[in-house]
């Protein structure tokens, strides 16, 4: 039993037309720390942090936790797609959301633009519809990012709110994956 619900952990690799979805690995450390430490990143989840700061607190390996995909292109770590059952104690805006999957994902600036992220989110999704048939899976952003509320749309998700917080407003998504999703 993992946070997602009664899944095995991690599952096999996925892979797509142009990408591997994986467990975290040691050789992806050095990616984790530059997109956390990307400004670009940053803008659109809080802000960045320190290299420096990263290089002491970033774990030998990273990100290994059920519900989170590394993203690998030609054999090296573009972004992850992550799975996060909320809870009341997550923090943040919980009314909607409490006790629902929600879908992030972070991708390198430098492959912005090219389909990464709708082609990884959408096979997450399909593994998720798989593993867990009709559970819901929310999706948050700010309102003011266009390019995450638009692949939203793509993914299916339909809008059910927007809110005040961290300082802006936020929209709030919602679908119920299916296997075919992508």
């Amino acid at each position: 039993m993992t946070e997602l619900g009664p899944v095995t952990w991690p599952p096999a690799p996925i892979r797509t037309d142009r990408l591997v979805l994986r467990e975290s690995e040691a050789r992806d450390r050095a990616r984790f720390v530059e997109l956390f430490a990307s400004p670009e990143v940053g803008t659109h989840i809080g802000g960045s942090r320190p290299h420096a700061e990263l290089e002491r607190a970033v774990p030998e390996v990273p990100g290994r936790r059920p519900g989170s995909f590394v993203v690998e292109l030609g054999g090296t770590m573009i972004g992850v797609v992550t799975l996060d059952r909320r809870d009341a104690e997550h923090g943040g805006q919980v009314r909607p959301i409490t006790g629902k999957v929600e879908l992030g994902y972070l991708f390198l600036p430098e492959v912005w633009g090219r389909g990464y992220a709708t082609e990884a989110c959408a096979a997450v999704l399909a593994w998720f519809a798989a593993a867990l048939p009709g559970e819901q899976v929310v999706l948050r952003t700010r309102t003011a990012n266009d390019r995450a509320r638009r692949l939203a749309l793509r993914l299916g998700f339909t809008e059910v709110e927007r809110y005040e917080e961290y300082g802006a407003e936020q929209w709030l998504g919602t679908c119920a994956p299916s296997a075919s999703t992508g």
